[in-house]
């Protein structure tokens, strides 16, 4: 379990535990209200329907989200998150005016996507039974969701909201994390083209004293699974086995004088 999972988690469950004594009908979201009570764009995420809605979506942000957040970091990943349940909400106003929403559902399905995006052939097991890959998982809750909030399941066209589900909320969640991860793949890129354009500039040789000591967990994950080979390198050959070019990039996350 990774730190910010547990804590959204918990989060959670005890806002659920004392849902009973909450205004709740001043934290949910409802799209004609949003403009006059803004903060439920965020709060609503935290309310539950029952103890089924609030197991499902904490079962799958327990298996889905670890990996998110262990592959983009804690910071990204809160930001996939709320950004996600953000867009659910704001997709909401647009197609289902007169719903009343709540749950963690938005982020939920926003960090589904992410899993998907990173391993779209990873094998999930619905009900623990039916194997489907991420991709495809995806790909069909998004046509229930089309379909659902379309007017299928027997509910009347465009009202989005049959039996109890939020369909349009779920869409936004896919849209948020779909936004969200394009421009941290770009962002992402650029550093690397930085870096590498840094790495390989004229420069004269690189000298550092001694094996310089890096904190791996204080480095942008663009960066660490290079900077961890490159010190492993150095502590099994010591600094004169390294190249110019290797020293030259390690010495952009130490304070060793060069």
């Amino acid at each position: 379990m990774t730190p910010w999972v547990l804590r959204l988690m918990l989060a959670n469950l005890l806002v659920f535990m004392a849902q009973s004594a909450l205004p709740e009908a001043s934290l949910a979201f409802f799209p004609r209200m949003a403009i006059v009570r803004p903060w439920t764009f965020v709060t609503y995420m935290f309310l539950h329907g029952g103890l089924a809605h609030i197991a499902m979506n904490m079962l799958s942000l327990f298996f889905f989200g670890p990996r998110i957040e262990m592959r983009i970091g804690g910071a990204n990943f809160l930001g996939l998150y709320f950004v996600s349940g953000f867009t659910g909400a704001v997709l909401s106003m647009f197609f289902t005016p007169d719903a009343y929403i709540i749950g963690a559902s938005g982020g939920v399905f926003g960090v589904m996507y992410a899993f998907a995006y990173f391993w779209p052939r990873e094998r999930i097991y619905i009900w623990a039974v039916l194997p489907v890959e991420a991709r495809w998982l995806v790909i069909g809750t998004t046509a229930l969701a089309l379909f659902g909030g379309f007017g299928g399941f027997g509910g009347s066209a465009g009202s989005g909201f049959q039996r109890g589900v939020a369909h349009f909320a779920h869409l936004g969640g896919y849209v948020g994390a779909w936004a969200y991860l394009w421009l941290l793949t770009r962002r992402l890129t650029a550093g690397q083209r930085e870096w590498q354009q840094r790495v390989n500039a004229p420069a004269g040789p690189v000298r550092l004293a001694r094996i310089p000591d890096v904190d791996l967990a204080r480095i942008h994950p663009v960066n660490r699974d290079e900077v961890a080979r490159i010190l492993e390198k150095a502590k099994a050959a010591g600094i004169e086995g390294l190249t110019n070019q290797e020293r030259t990039f390690l010495s952009h996350f130490t304070q060793e004088p060069a």
